[in-house]
């Protein structure tokens, strides 16, 4: 057995916006891997459209760095830098079993969070040893000693061994470069990080006059060479023009050869002749190759055992645009175009999933939550797609004595105290349970509840207006409970175009007493489409495209000013939050509308 001895690989785990991203460009800069002249992006390794914009990681990455140590020696460092929300847990799943080690960053101030728990959970069942990293010490509140403790508590909580609970802990400030072992010490470098790394991750345990054998764990797309599956080489060595076997999870087998094998080198690609064990490599020239699949030599390798991807708890339909704008701005709008894309999309995500219908026009689509299906939804409508979609609704199942069993999630809160009466009121309305309330300092205070998925359905934007947009709320799906009874809906009823036509602000200024509008004017608008929110409980059919009558007697009001209240305009994400069962949103390349799925209003009537 021959151990890749100067290679270690290693993930970068967290909760959302603990600084993962921004650690990892400190190591890239402070490496020399990307030179000190050359400009670097913020967030560098966040290079999807959606990521930038949203300001968070949604597809695990990697790169490399080669440091040389104290010793002299110069190490190959495989980083992976993974996503911190919840709705992309499987990206942290797959790319799990890729390294013999992890990083779990924790901010100094909010100390575990939901997603820690989750993605510490994964890392220990595997049998990893984390090395905590204590980052954004640089904050003035921070609570190092405090903080510290709520880890050893998170560990103890998850079983972790003994072994796993004498972790190491490094203290950092990614934004400002710099760690150290003690925070007494002097803040100067990483080097602290990457000598930790060379120090407590083991090299892999792999065998490299062995048969080439490896699993791939995420998909990418080139558009010269087609499907580049990315994974790690256990054993064995790979050059290009190799003939080698693809081992795929239902016992289907096929054979290919390799046409490119690409390196990753700090922020760049580059294409190599050979690899091998303990490299994290893409590789070409195999269009069969899925997620999970293992790769090996013709004649006698093993399938490795397949990631275990925990299951979806929300779905909601994907059906054709019905309605009289349909076909008007989007390239792609028939059920075989929709099913093609979903079937492509389920090739690269492992926890998604796609099923038929009673209806050839409709598609149940279930991931793992919200904001999961509507960065799938916004990748589609970038790309030229028009479709509709229902509410989300939670999956629910039944446990050996028939009960039903719904998925539950930890909810952790940040409000001020002023909100805090208003926030547990509405919580408790949705069948939470208040675990932990403390105060967080400067007025703040920090809730933990344990609810019930569907729960939180529509509550986000609700929670926001309630704390004047000063409150903070993170979930993280826990498990599955028993069946809560019944959560009220939405308290509003829907502000419903009784026409087709182009809105008038004479009409809109006569109708805004009846509630809150989601258009302004010279829109339009068709029957059955949703405009607004009704003030009260019960839907309103209105014509918001009334013209003024002309006449030729001049009224004392003639030249009245108009002064409309700015609409709400709806974002995917708010739409999805704000429909109710009977009501669609459609989604085109260039907008965002709300309807009845009913539009004719006598039939909705019956």
């Amino acid at each position: 057995m021959k151990k890749a001895e100067f290679i270690r690989n290693v993930a970068i785990i967290a909760h959302v916006d603990h600084g993962k991203t921004t650690l990892v460009d400190k190591l890239l800069r402070q490496s020399g891997t990307v030179a000190a002249h050359k400009e670097m992006a913020e967030r560098a390794m966040d290079s999807n459209d959606q990521e930038r914009e949203r300001g968070i990681t949604i597809l695990a990455k990697c790169t490399t760095v080669n440091y040389k140590s104290d010793s002299g020696d110069v190490f190959t460092l495989n980083i992976v830098d993974t996503p911190g929300h919840a709705d992309f847990g499987g990206e942290v799943e797959r790319v799990l079993k890729m390294v013999d080690s992890v990083l779990l960053l924790i901010d100094a101030v909010e100390g575990p969070m939901p997603q820690t728990r989750f993605v510490l959970r994964k890392s220990l069942a595997l049998g990893l040893k984390p090395i905590v990293v204590i980052n954004k010490i640089d904050r003035p509140n921070a609570r190092l000693d405090e903080v510290l403790n709520m880890c050893f508590d998170l560990f103890v909580a998850l079983k972790a061994t003994d072994e796993q609970l004498d972790f190491p802990v490094i203290y950092a400030s990614a934004k400002k470069g710099y760690a150290m072992n003690d925070p007494k010490e002097p803040a100067i470098d990483m080097r602290p990080i990457f000598e930790r790394i060379i120090k407590s991750v083991p090299a892999p345990d792999a065998d490299v006059d062995a048969p080439f054998c490896m699993q791939v764990a995420t998909l990418s797309y080139d558009a010269f060479v087609g499907r580049l599956a990315v994974g790690r080489v256990y054993d064995g060595r790979v050059t290009v023009g190799s003939r080698v076997a693809v081992l795929g999870q239902n016992d289907v087998n096929s054979f290919g050869r390799i046409s490119k094998i690409v390196r990753f080198q700090g922020l760049e690609r580059v294409e190599a002749s050979e690899a091998k064990a303990g490299d994290i490599i893409m590789i070409a020239g195999l269009d069969t190759v899925l997620p999970g699949d293992t790769i090996g030599a013709p004649d006698g390798t093993k399938r490795l055992p397949a990631m275990e991807i925990d299951e979806p708890t929300i779905s909601m339909l994907f059906m054709v645009n019905t309605s009289p704008f349909a076909g008007r701005e989007g390239k792609f709008v028939t059920s075989r175009h929709i099913r093609d894309r979903l079937m492509r999309e389920l090739e690269a995500d492992v926890s998604l999933r796609v099923e038929d219908t009673e209806s050839a026009e409709t598609f149940r689509v279930s991931g793992r939550g919200e904001l999961h299906l509507s960065v799938l939804l916004e990748r589609m409508r970038r790309e030229g797609y028009e479709l509709a979609v229902s509410q989300p609704k939670v999956i629910l199942k039944k446990d050996e004595k028939g009960h039903t069993l719904e998925p539950m999630e930890i909810v952790v809160v940040e409000c001020g105290e002023d909100y805090q009466g208003t926030v547990i009121n509405k919580l408790s309305m949705r069948k939470g349970e208040l675990k932990v309330l403390e105060p967080s300092g400067e007025g703040m205070c920090r809730m933990e509840y344990l609810i019930p998925s569907r729960g939180l359905i529509g509550f986000r934007s609700e929670f926001l207006t309630d704390t004047r947009g000063t409150g903070v709320l993170y979930s993280n799906f826990d498990h599955y409970a028993p069946f809560r009874g019944d959560i009220g809906g939405r308290a509003n009823g829907a502000l419903v175009a009784l026409e087709p036509g182009d809105t008038t602000a004479y009409a809109l200024y006569r109708l805004q007493d009846r509630g809150l509008m989601f258009m302004g004017t010279a829109e339009n608008v068709y029957g059955g489409q949703i405009i607004g929110q009704h003030a009260k409980e019960n839907d309103l059919v209105i014509n918001p495209c009334t013209k003024k009558a002309l006449t030729n007697i001049r009224s004392a009001g003639a030249d009245e000013k108009l002064t409309l209240v700015p609409p709400r305009l709806h974002t995917l994400e708010s739409a999805l939050e704000w429909i109710d069962d009977d009501e669609l949103v459609e989604v085109t390349p260039t907008s965002i509308r709300i309807r009845k799925a009913v539009l004719d209003h006598n039939r909705r009537k019956r």
